[in-house]
């Protein structure tokens, strides 16, 4: 579904990602994993578009997107859910999802989207006419994965989806991943918390100083007592 090639970013003369190949399958779930400063957030945005490679190519669904505008590349069914949750804290719940929509589906189709995202986030649909600033963290996140749902995505990228939430909490929001994927979306997962990532993913990859040293099952990368003792703190 997912094809990365090549891939080599730069912000500025600082070198972010060097020479990344990465494939992700159709109803797969990978999960990128690394150190802080590896490169992960910077994969997604240019993936998704909000970056342009320096060199390499980005495929999705035999389509080349490289150089494509990051809406271009929504109507193409792969969507970013950034970190950091980022809503639009004075208008409501509803407004927020509603400003999630692509701008061609009519209003039937709006609200059969909307009626999808209430039924996987029922405490959304509680709170719709409330401030989305006022809600809780784990609230918010779920706000976020539903204004992306709204584009009906393919793919969802994923980033840092249980980052500042509590235990508890970061259960329901990976409870919500789960459901999502068997809604038949493929997803692309970077998540600092690596046990949990590698209990949800069906294969992982790795990314340090913007190259990519692994990608492969968790038993493969459980296997490698390298890897294991550096990226999983093992012994």
């Amino acid at each position: 579904m997912l094809e990365v090639r090549a891939l080599t970013v730069h912000y500025g003369k600082a070198l972010a990602l060097e020479g990344v190949d990465l494939h992700v399958q159709t109803n797969a779930l990978v999960a990128v994993i690394g150190p802080n400063g590896a490169g992960k957030t910077t994969l997604l945005r240019t993936v998704s578009g909000l970056l342009r490679p320096t060199t390499g190519t980005v495929r999705f669904q035999d389509r080349l997107l490289n150089g494509l505008a990051p809406h271009r590349i929504v109507r193409e069914g792969l969507v970013h859910c950034p970190e950091g949750r980022r809503p639009f804290a004075e208008l409501a719940v509803v407004e927020n999802l509603l400003l999630g929509r692509p701008l061609w589906p009519g209003r039937a189709e709006a609200e059969a989207r909307l009626d999808e995202v209430f039924k996987l986030f029922p405490r959304l649909k509680e709170r719709q006419g409330q401030l989305a600033g006022t809600l809780s963290g784990g609230e918010q996140q779920m706000l976020a994965l539903g204004r992306a749902l709204m584009c009906r995505p393919r793919l969802l990228l994923l980033d840092e989806p249980s980052m500042g939430l509590a235990p508890r909490v970061v259960d329901e929001v990976f409870e919500a991943i789960g459901k999502i994927r068997e809604m038949g979306v493929t997803v692309l997962l970077v998540e600092q918390n690596v046990e949990l990532a590698l209990e949800v993913c069906d294969s992982v990859a790795v990314l340090d100083h913007g190259r990519l040293e692994f990608h492969g099952t968790r038993a493969e990368l459980t296997r490698d007592t390298k890897l294991k003792e550096v990226y999983l703190g093992l012994a």
